[in-house]
């Protein structure tokens, strides 16, 4: 097979969204750039938060906790330390999401916690050729087919979609049609402040299809639930460099404060869950050169546009699956995702986007 004839093939399959069932050993390769996850070994991180907050009355903060176990990622254990007067890791009984919930007196002198978490991961890996007998809790898929704050699924996320998978009949083309449509027409907006709020009316309309993570995962989600198929957001933090040389694609110091990047899950028939991660060929496209490159077909993302239905990388932690979260002791607002620590004052809210502010740090070690 000639090179010309090996890129009308990709650029054909990227068109019709058909590129994900074709085995990465078969894919072609571009001026020598590879991107193809492997499951591998397991890995163990050591996750790092510590927070310090000002003398400046009573506090609460609340930080994430992994609690996500399945065959790519294990929770070994969770440990904590630090002066407030209360402490404990909680569960969401409606999500199942956890988070360690603190508590500090007003007269508390230099108000600390460290949460410390040592979860396992590893690649994952989706065999488009294979299926089997797999099952879910209907309540989860039912939560996975279903509004929420951030995520309508009528008014324009009901139009779109129908707009973008028409004509497609399984759930694996509607998913690889709303997954070819972002990356196509969506961007990531650099100026958007951490990994953006995840509203996706806005996207769609105010924000003119730009955003970071949350709302392009995010509307990803979205439009996959509007067309009847399960899908959800993962949201985690990055704890290692990519393996395939991609900065935008990993945590390229062992201080990730600022890594936070939530994934997407479909659930297809035959497959399970499967991963998605549309923001991160945009991030390349995006940020991984000088250059914004608006070609998915361009040979630096055309491989991680690939691997990326149905792939990602261990080297990135998740947190929950959780969405209009409440948070225990913070009463009449919730939270639209638990991804960034949280903290509250007799001041008012702290702003978790801004972590000198805030003053919490958070670290990644492999062990």
């Amino acid at each position: 097979m000639s090179r010309s004839t090996r890129r009308s093939i990709l650029k054909a399959g990227l068109a019709a969204g058909l590129l994900p069932m074709m085995p990465l050993a078969l894919r072609p390769a571009f001026a020598g750039q590879t991107y193809a996850p492997q499951v591998g070994e397991w890995t163990a991180y050591d996750l790092q938060t510590t927070i310090t907050l000002a003398k400046n009355g009573p506090s609460q903060v609340w930080l994430p906790v992994p609690s996500v176990q399945t065959e790519w990622q294990r929770s070994v254990g969770d440990s904590f330390t630090g002066n407030a007067a209360q402490a404990e890791i909680v569960t969401d009984p409606a999500s199942g999401a956890k988070m360690l919930h603190a508590r500090f007196d007003a007269g508390t002198e230099k108000p600390t916690l460290t949460l410390t978490s040592r979860v396992e991961t590893r690649g994952r890996v989706t065999d488009w050729s294979k299926t089997a007998r797999v099952s879910e809790h209907p309540a989860v898929l039912q939560a996975a087919l279903t509004g929420s704050s951030h995520k309508p699924l009528d008014g324009i996320v009901a139009e779109k979609a129908a707009q973008i998978t028409k004509g497609a009949v399984t759930d694996r083309e509607k998913v690889a049609a709303v997954y070819a449509w972002i990356v196509a027409n969506c961007h990531r907006d650099m100026d958007v402040a951490g990994c953006g709020s995840g509203d996706i009316q806005a996207t769609l309309t105010t924000a003119g299809l730009g955003g970071k993570c949350a709302d392009l995962n995010g509307l990803f989600v979205g439009l996959v639930r509007a067309a009847g198929v399960p899908a959800r957001d993962v949201y985690g933090v990055r704890v290692a460099p990519s393996a395939f040389g991609y900065k935008q694609l990993g945590a390229n110091s062992p201080t990730v404060t600022g890594a936070q990047h939530c994934r997407a899950e479909v659930w297809l028939s035959g497959l399970g869950w499967v991963a998605m991660d549309p923001a991160d060929v945009l991030k390349v496209m995006r940020a991984e050169t000088e250059t914004w490159i608006k070609d998915p077909a361009d040979p630096l993302v055309a491989p991680v546009n690939a691997a990326l239905q149905g792939n990602w990388e261990g080297n990135w932690v998740a947190f929950n699956t959780a969405s209009d979260l409440a948070l225990p002791g913070r009463d009449g607002e919730t939270l639209p995702f638990l991804m960034y620590p949280q903290g509250l004052t007799p001041q008012g809210k702290l702003d978790e986007l801004d972590a000198k502010s805030f003053a919490y740090e958070m670290t990644a070690t492999a062990v």
